[in-house]
C-alpha cells in the first residue's frame, strides 16, 4: 500500500501505564544515569513534537507545548512505565533565534545522539505540509552514517484531505530517498498513526533490544 498513510490491521501496541518527567539537561554531566533504554524525538521547531509525545503517552500536558517556535532549548528526559525513557530534543531550524543559540542547539543534539550509550533509536518528525529541506536531508544522512535506527513521522496529517495527504506523503518520502511505507502519517488531533508508531518503538525498548 505504498503512498498511503498505512496503519497495520493487527496491532500489538505498548500499553503506557505510567509516565513522568525526570529532568532537563544541556550537557552529558546533566543527563540521567545510563540505565534505561532511550528513544529520542527530534524535529524542526513547531513540528508538533510535544503534542506527539503527549498523544503517545495519553497525557495532555506532560510535555509542555508552546505557541512560540524555538522556545524549547533543553534536552528533556521522561521515564515511561519505569522501564524505558523518552527524550525530547530541542527543535531546530527556527530562523528568529540568535545564531549563537542555533549553534548551541546543534552541538547539544549531536553530543547526545553520538555519545548516549542507552539510545536505541530516534523518531524524526517532519510537518507533512512542508517539503523536507537541507536540514532534514542532512539529518537523515547523519543518522545513516552513524547507523542510528530511525522512525520517520509526518505530523499534522489531519490538515489535509486524504488525496492531498497521499500526494504530500509521497513527495516527502521521495525527497529523503525513502519509500512512503517507511514514513508514518500522524495526527495528535485524530490519533492517526499512534498505534503504529508505538508498535515500531516497542522492539527498541523491550528486553530483547540489541544496541546499535
Amino acid at each position: 500500500m505504498l503512498g498511503r498513510c498505512y496503519v497495520p490491521q493487527l496491532r500489538l501496541s505498548m500499553i503506557i501505564s505510567s509516565s513522568e518527567f525526570v529532568k532537563s539537561a544541556v550537557k552529558p554531566s546533566h543527563y540521567p544515569e545510563e540505565v534505561l533504554p532511550e528513544v529520542a524525538f527530534v524535529g524542526r521547531s513547531n513540528v508538533g513534537k510535544s503534542s506527539l509525545i503527549n498523544t503517545l503517552l495519553n497525557r495532555k500536558r506532560l510535555v509542555k507545548t508552546s505557541s512560540t517556535p524555538g522556545r524549547t532549548q533543553l534536552i528533556n528526559f521522561f521515564n515511561i512505565n519505569k522501564t524505558f525513557s523518552f527524550v525530547d530534543l530541542p527543535g531546530y531550524g527556527y530562523a528568529k533565534v540568535p545564531k549563537s543559540v542555533v549553534k548551541s542547539w546543534g552541538e547539544m543534539i549531536e553530543t547526545y545522539l553520538s555519545t548516549r550509550k542507552t539510545l536505541k533509536g530516534v523518531v524524526m518528525l517532519m510537518d507533512i505540509r512542508r517539503d523536507p529541506g537541507k536540514d532534514e536531508q542532512d539529518l537523515v544522512n547523519w543518522f545513516r552514517h552513524h547507523a542510528i535506527p530511525t522512525i520517520f513521522v509526518l505530523t499534522k496529517a489531519d490538515k489535509f484531505s486524504n488525496q492531498k495527504k497521499k500526494v504530500h506523503h509521497e513527495t516527502c518520502a521521495e525527497a529523503l530517498g525513502l519509500s512512503p511505507a517507511e514514513m508514518i502519517c500522524f495526527s495528535a488531533k485524530t490519533r492517526l498513526g499512534r498505534d503504529r508508531l508505538l508498535d515500531e518503538i516497542k522492539p527498541w525498548v523491550s528486553e530483547q533490544t540489541n544496541e546499535f
